[in-house]
C-alpha cells in the first residue's frame, strides 16, 4: 500500500526538445550524464519504473514526440520519492545545465498523474495526459508538482485512475 492508504503510484512524463542533436559534441556532457542519472534513478527510494528502448539502458532513442524531442517517462511510489529523486539527486546537476541542451518550454513539458500499482503507462498514454494538461490545465487526471493533487484526490475525482479519453476531467 502506498501512503495514501491504496495501491496508486505517481507516473511522470518529462519532454524536452534538443538544441543539438544528441551526437553533436555540444550535447557531450548531457549524453556522459545519463548513466550516472539513470542509475541513481533506478537505486532512488520509491522508484518503480522508467521507459527505455528495447535492448537499450535509456529513452532517448524513442521519439513519440517528435524527432527532436526525447522523452523521460517514469513511475514512482510517492510524490515524495519522485520529488527526492528530482531535486535531491545527481538528476539536479542536469537540470540545472539543461538550457545548455534543451529548447525553453512555451507550454507545459511535465506532466504527473496516479495509476494503479502495477500499472505500466505507454508513451502514448503518457502524451495524452501531457496534451489534457496544455489544452485543460491541471486536473486530477494531469497535474504538476505545483499543481498537485493526492492519490485520494484524484480517486475521489475518479479521473486519474482509469483510462479517461483526452479532456474528461470528472468535474
Amino acid at each position: 500500500m502506498t501512503a495514501s492508504g491504496y495501491d496508486a503510484h505517481l507516473v511522470q512524463l518529462n519532454v524536452a526538445t534538443l538544441r543539438f542533436p544528441l551526437d553533436d559534441p555540444r550535447m557531450a556532457p548531457f549524453v556522459e550524464m545519463l548513466d550516472t542519472v539513470n542509475a541513481a534513478a533506478d537505486d532512488a527510494p520509491g522508484f518503480v519504473w522508467r521507459l527505455v528502448e528495447e535492448g537499450a539502458d535509456d529513452a532517448t532513442a524513442l521519439r513519440p514526440a517528435g524527432e527532436d524531442v526525447i522523452v523521460n517517462l517514469s513511475v514512482w511510489e510517492t510524490q515524495e520519492a519522485l520529488w527526492g529523486f528530482t531535486y535531491r539527486s545527481e538528476h539536479l546537476d542536469v537540470m540545472r545545465r539543461r538550457r545548455e541542451w534543451f529548447e525553453r518550454h512555451m507550454e507545459a513539458h511535465l506532466v504527473l498523474w496516479w495509476v494503479p500499482a502495477g500499472h505500466l503507462p505507454t508513451a502514448g498514454e503518457a502524451l495524452e495526459r501531457l496534451a489534457d494538461l496544455r489544452a485543460y490545465g491541471p486536473s486530477a487526471r494531469a497535474f504538476t508538482f505545483a499543481s498537485f493533487y493526492s492519490a485520494d484526490e484524484a480517486a475521489a475525482d475518479g479521473a486519474a485512475l482509469e483510462a479517461l479519453p483526452v479532456g474528461r476531467h470528472g468535474s
